[in-house]
């Protein structure tokens, strides 16, 4: 799963997309290989740059995620492939962990020297 987003305009649109992908592999052989990309609009308004980050990158992704669970799920039906259900992301975490790991590496680059 990869999420992504991005500012439309100036009157506060911005494109979240979230990609999820399935693969099944048999020994070294691939069995089928499903990507989908869930895309939304959302209008956010008047939230300092933070906020919005966080709404871009936790929101917006679990608003998209029964969307792309539904697409890859009816891919699979229609190839006549037993169904595929997607666990449930917790995209909260993983903001927190792509912040915790900005951090570390702006914490490494102002302790080397430039």
């Amino acid at each position: 799963v990869h999420n992504g987003a991005g500012a439309i305009d100036q009157a506060g649109l911005y494109e979240a997309v979230l990609t999820v992908t399935v693969t099944a592999k048999l020994k070294d052989k691939t069995v089928f290989l499903v990507e989908v990309g869930q895309a939304g609009i959302f209008r956010i308004l008047h939230l300092p740059p933070q906020e919005l980050d966080a709404v871009l990158g936790v929101l917006c992704p679990n608003t998209l995620l029964p969307y792309a669970r539904e697409a890859v799920s009816s891919v699979m039906a229609r190839a006549g492939f037993p169904p595929v259900l997607l666990q449930h992301m917790n995209f909260d975490a993983a903001y927190q962990e792509r912040m915790r790991q900005l951090q570390q590496e702006q914490a490494a680059k102002a302790g080397t020297p430039g």
